[in-house]
């Protein structure tokens, strides 16, 4: 796979997509946003990938929408920036929507989109002086297409907060509010990726990707006979197959599954 805006480095089951315009803070345009959605997409397919790493290239994990690209919007008709819109929504939900499990590795500013992609992933991972925000309103705009995402990671309570106030947060302040999992030293991120990345390698991967849909099916939702029956059915579903069965035998014996990595 070759993207212009993209670098994609494979180290066995783990594909780490570094998005590759350190010049401009790796911002949105609609390059990256072509891009992006392609390698989310391949990726997905590809039963050869474990676990989707995504970083930034440079000082940056993203600091938003390249400022070419706004003005350009800026100018469009409304049909044009609708047009625009829905890819950078569409790119968010073929991230958030993979099968595979995502991390996000964030350095730097994660600003606007870049906040959106950090939220998108199922896990985000922080180095201690990067900074978040969702900044729109400064410019008149609002964090519309990130917003399913970010409301997700934050709850609303605070997404009332920052989706107006546009205020910086911290990454000990994004640990707080739910928006990383994981907050570290700048130079101790890959080790604390790395060590999450070997507790993934660890699952089933069908049972992983049934784990994530799992979790839209049942989030927000009211605990009512629908959902019980849904989830009963699920795991029914499951136990039959040969990737449960693996596993299950596999702890019987004391050995590990074959989805293990060896070595």
């Amino acid at each position: 796979m070759s993207y212009e805006t993209l670098e994609i480095l494979r180290d066995g089951g783990v594909a780490t997509v570094w998005m590759n315009r350190p010049d401009v803070h790796n911002a949105f345009n609609a390059q990256l946003i072509a891009d992006l959605t392609a390698a989310c997409r391949a990726l997905d397919a590809d039963d050869t990938v474990r676990v989707v790493v995504l970083a930034g290239r440079g000082k940056s994990f993203s600091a938003g929408a390249d400022l070419n690209w706004m003005k350009a919007a800026g100018e469009a008709s409304e049909a044009e920036n609708f047009a625009d819109a829905m890819k950078l929504a569409g790119m968010l939900r073929t991230l958030a929507g993979m099968g595979k499990p995502t991390i996000a590795r964030v350095h730097g500013a994660a600003l606007g989109g870049g906040m959106g992609l950090a939220s998108a992933c199922d896990i985000c991972v922080v180095g201690d002086k990067a900074v978040f925000a969702t900044s729109e309103v400064k410019f008149g705009i609002i964090p519309s297409a990130i917003s399913p995402y970010v409301i997700r990671a934050i709850g609303e309570r605070h997404a009332y907060r920052y989706f107006q106030t546009a205020e910086r947060i911290g990454a000990v302040r994004a640990g707080q509010i739910g928006l990383a999992h994981e907050v570290v030293a700048t130079e101790e991120i890959d080790a604390k990726v790395a060590e999450i990345v070997d507790a993934l390698l660890q699952g089933g991967p069908k049972a992983q990707a049934a784990a994530k849909d799992l979790i839209r099916a049942v989030a927000n939702r009211p605990l009512g006979d629908a959902v019980v029956e849904d989830t009963a059915r699920r795991i029914a579903a499951l136990r039959a197959t040969p990737e449960a069965r693996e596993g299950l035998d596999a702890f019987l014996s004391k050995r590990l599954a074959a989805w293990v990595p060896r070595g």
